[in-house]
């Protein structure tokens, strides 16, 4: 498989960090690292440039990344933190004068027709936004030829996808991957897992599964990402954690 380039937009659990009206050590620190957006990457893989997630901060992520063009975005389920952006989507709609176009599952596509109901109308308003939408699951698809791998998991009781491009995969919001989609996520050099605090979350993984799982999985740099201030500074959480995996912050570039 070829290589990718991935951008953390955001890494922050649904809330962000800091949170509103939080007055904690990770809400009050002053390093860069600990101010995160919601979760979010940007992938330049095969000559495709795609989106993980369009949360609320879509528009502010992609002014800070200078991101002029998007070949597709993936979606890896329907909760508001990932997909509370999707109407600035006009932008690129505007400046490519074309639809953007959406992978996503079709219960994900659904959601997307009852919360914008206005870009999925038969006599648009002027200027909503438009969106060509191909329903996947998690089987191989294409994008342009190339070929995305999806990874199934398990969000409490609600099925979401992550995504493996070449090198690097990619699961957020995730408590549970079934035995089989293990295959799909050998010979990584980068894999990314999101883990939220300590001790049990109903649908994340805690910290200290989510380093079981990467253990298991064995890429050869594991990643952690949409973290919340239960967890500790980065600089602190860095120095906890094993050899060979580290927390993401916003902007870092892995490839």
């Amino acid at each position: 498989m070829g290589k990718a380039k991935l951008r953390f937009l955001g890494t922050g659990t649904s809330q962000g960090v800091p949170m509103i009206g939080c007055g904690c050590e990770v809400c009050r620190s002053a390093d860069s690292r600990d101010k995160r957006l919601r979760a979010s990457v940007l992938v330049e893989y095969e000559g495709l440039t795609i989106l993980v997630d369009a949360g609320p901060d879509f528009r502010q992520q992609m002014l800070a990344a200078g991101v002029s063009h998007l070949d597709a975005i993936l979606l890896t389920h329907n909760h508001k933190d990932h997909t509370g952006g999707l109407d600035d989507i006009r932008a690129f709609n505007y400046l490519e004068k074309k639809a953007t176009q959406i992978y996503c599952e079709k219960y994900v596509e659904d959601s997307l027709r009852m919360e914008y109901s206005y870009a999925f109308a038969e006599n648009k308003y002027p200027g909503a936004p438009e969106w060509s939408v191909h329903n996947i699951d998690e089987k191989p698809f294409s994008i342009n030829g190339v070929e995305i791998i999806p990874i199934r998991g398990r969000h409490y009781k609600l099925p979401v996808l992550g995504f493996r491009f070449g090198n690097i995969a990619y699961c957020t919001d995730m408590n549970h991957i079934p035995e089989e989609e293990f295959e799909k996520l050998k010979g990584l050099d980068h894999f990314i897992i999101n883990t939220v605090r300590r001790g049990h979350h109903i649908s994340h993984y805690a910290l200290e599964t989510a380093l079981k799982v990467a253990e298991r999985v064995g890429a050869k740099h594991s990643w952690l990402t949409h973290l919340s201030h239960q967890l500790p500074t980065h600089e602190a959480l860095t120095a906890e954690l094993p050899a060979g995996v580290l927390p993401a912050y916003d902007g870092l570039v892995i490839e």
